[in-house]
């Protein structure tokens, strides 16, 4: 068999492994938290790169504000990239909400309280379809 495929970079198969850029905050007042997703590095083992995305061009992204460490459980979703957003706004005219569509899109979630493990794990779909999950301490 050897000689009969041909060794190109393009051919090679990997799997693809990222890191969620996020910073979580605790309102003092408030006891609660929230996450703010920066963007997601994506490496590629082929070329020895890391491709970073910004916010704005992530797909999804999503928080489990009590992650158990096994089992994500998603109890915010978000959809920063604008493009598909201003469509469906446009299909649906006058039935939108201004306020929940501006919550839907954006890259700082809404506030919530530590849970029973006081861990949150952010789960980002970059735009080429690849997932990155990030788990931080809310200690």
């Amino acid at each position: 068999m050897s000689g009969l495929l041909k060794e190109q970079p393009g051919s090679q198969l990997f799997t693809v492994f990222g890191q969620p850029r996020v910073a979580v905050e605790k309102d003092d007042a408030t006891g609660e938290h929230t996450v703010t997703m920066e963007g997601v590095d994506i490496y590629n083992p082929v070329d020895n790169s890391i491709t970073p995305t910004g916010a704005d061009k992530v797909a999804a992204w999503f928080v489990d504000s009590d992650y158990d460490g096994r089992t994500f459980c998603i109890t915010q979703a978000f959809f920063p990239d604008r493009t598909a957003w201003d469509k469906l706004a446009r299909a649906l005219k006058d039935v939108l909400e201004e306020d929940a569509f501006e919550a839907f899109s954006g890259t700082v979630s809404l506030p919530f309280a530590a849970g029973k493990h006081g861990t949150v794990a952010v789960k980002v779909i970059d735009p080429r379809g690849n997932e990155a999950m990030r788990v931080q301490s809310l200690d």
